[in-house]
């Protein structure tokens, strides 16, 4: 109850100061429109006139707000009415993926469930699916490399390289840029039988995947889209990489190709092998993989320790996500990056939701109800730290927290994923109209239907066994692992190896935030 009390409070002040705007800004009760404020940099790349928040809150009202279903009707019509894909603006082919692909993609596989059902959306006809083609083919133009990687901006009107795109000149894109497009572009193909999106995916994965460091099989944070030259060659789990290595695992669940699940395999043993370093993951350098390339690590690999429970490798994912919540019971939040002695070096935290996101995933895979109370405490910062009368605020620092220091800005990736995780954390089944299982969240929670795995295969799957000859794979069991066998049915394993993690965080440094 508290979590939709929370979702209606950021998602009514959103409709009322800002739609159609791509974001509320929670400190002055506005709508952020693109060209209308400050520029921030590449963060505006987020930004594309395209109602974002709208478009991402599609799957969010509909088993956030159980029973408001006629809101999330309401919600497809004003998105179909008010969203326009023509703009000639540039925007980040990743976000514009991830946000407004996925929310039109998974908008339409909740709305064609309803109208199943029989009750609700009888008049759907398809139509976020035809904008989400629309969109598909506006994204088309910056796989136009040598090497099938993206360019990492296009316009949305003009393309890549005409006259009046202002973008094509770039030359590097980050991994997760070009590695994050197979789930949205395979199920668009799926879905409509147009076979070029998923081939375009897959041709900027099979570039990276040849590009890996082969001795040590990691991959570098930016890469050069023309020559395929690392530029950055540090590796790890975070920014930078971080969904590249999801969407391997999460391509095979979906499409099942063993291609996908091998390449993961290859990923994560080298992941395991040379970046874990129980409970802390460490960038290394791809080249000297035993050397360490950085001694602080970043926010976003709070999603590591749920990507591996979905691969079924529970006793590391229990130790990163406490060592994680004891830096967060120290500052309230996750800062955005944290040195190994757990000090701030980033001390801003913008409502990230990857810590929520495993959260729940390490409740579905042991049942503790330790991680019911991990998601109370998250609940309960929130409320008291984050809240503001129009919304949530982003904070700037996290050893501080007073009002005044706040980040202007609350991204649609919050109210995207942070609700809809900390809902299905606490949600019983009978709490849901339909069964999540059945579906695969993107890396923005969206939600795709499995059924896509046997729709559309125009895909030819070649046989690439003999890529794979450097790794002994005999410890990987090629079907999802059933954690009933992996985890034994007792709540004090998953206690026993958090134990020892419990004051892993140095507990002298202060904590506790004051509001102004």
């Amino acid at each position: 109850n508290q979590v939709l009390e929370m979702f209606d409070h950021a998602y009514s002040n959103y409709m009322e100061h800002a739609y159609p705007a791509d974001e509320l800004m929670p400190l002055t009760c506005r709508g952020r429109v693109r060209g209308q404020e400050p520029s921030r940099g590449d963060v505006d790349d987020a930004l594309g006139k395209l109602v974002y928040t709208g478009t991402e809150h599609l799957l969010t009202v509909v088993f956030q707000v159980l029973n408001k279903t006629k809101e999330f009707e309401e919600a497809v019509k004003k998105v179909i009415k008010d969203v326009n894909l023509d703009n000639d603006i540039v925007v980040s082919v990743f976000e514009t993926n991830i946000r407004v692909l996925g929310g039109l993609l998974g908008g339409h596989s909740v709305a064609i469930m309803l109208k199943e059902k029989g009750e609700y959306m009888q008049w759907y006809n398809g139509e976020l699916l035809h904008m989400a083609k629309e969109l598909g083919y506006k994204l088309l133009p910056a796989f136009n490399t040598t090497s099938g990687l993206p360019y990492p901006r296009v316009n949305l009107k003009f393309g890549v390289r005409h006259p009046e795109a202002r973008t094509g000149t770039e030359t590097d894109t980050c991994t997760a840029c070009a590695g994050t497009l197979i789930l949205e572009f395979a199920a668009l193909s799926r879905f409509t039988g147009t076979s070029i999106f998923e081939e375009y995916a897959r041709k900027a994965l099979d570039f990276i995947w040849e590009k890996r460091q082969r001795s040590s099989n990691l991959v570098g944070v930016t890469i050069n889209i023309h020559t395929g030259d690392w530029v950055r060659k540090d590796s790890g789990v975070g920014a930078g990489i971080d969904s590249y290595y999801e969407y391997l695992l999460k391509a095979y669940v979906l499409l099942g190709d063993d291609s996908f699940l091998e390449r993961f395999n290859t990923h994560y043993d080298a992941i395991m092998r040379y970046i874990s370093q129980p409970p802390l993951l460490l960038d290394v350098h791809i080249h000297k993989p035993m050397l360490n390339a950085r001694t602080w690590m970043d926010s976003l690999l709070a999603f590591f320790p749920g990507l591996q429970v979905l691969k079924g490798d529970i006793r590391p994912a229990i130790e990163t996500h406490e060592m994680l919540y004891q830096v967060i019971k120290k500052h309230n939040f996750l800062p955005e990056a944290f040195t190994t002695d757990f000090r701030v070096h980033w001390a801003q935290h913008p409502l990230r939701p990857e810590f929520a996101e495993s959260t729940y995933f390490l409740y579905k895979a042991t049942g503790d109800p330790y991680y019911l109370e991990v998601g109370k405490t998250l609940i309960e910062n929130l409320n008291k730290y984050a809240r503001v009368p129009c919304g949530f605020a982003a904070m700037k620092d996290v050893r501080t927290g007073r009002h005044p220091l706040f980040l202007h800005r609350m991204d649609s990736f919050f109210l995207a994923e942070m609700f809809k995780y900390l809902y299905l954390l606490f949600a019983d089944k009978e709490d849901m109209i339909f069964d999540i299982e059945d579906y695969i969240f993107t890396t923005e929670a969206h939600l795709l239907p499995l059924w896509l795995s046997t729709t559309n295969q125009t895909i030819s799957k070649k046989n690439t066994s003999t890529e794979y000859t450097e790794l002994d794979d005999s410890n990987f069991d090629w079907t999802c692992p059933n954690t009933q066998i992996l985890f034994p049915n007792d709540p004090m394993f998953a206690q026993s190896i958090r134990e020892p993690l419990k004051n892993v965080v140095d507990k002298s440094c202060p904590r506790g935030i004051s509001r102004a």
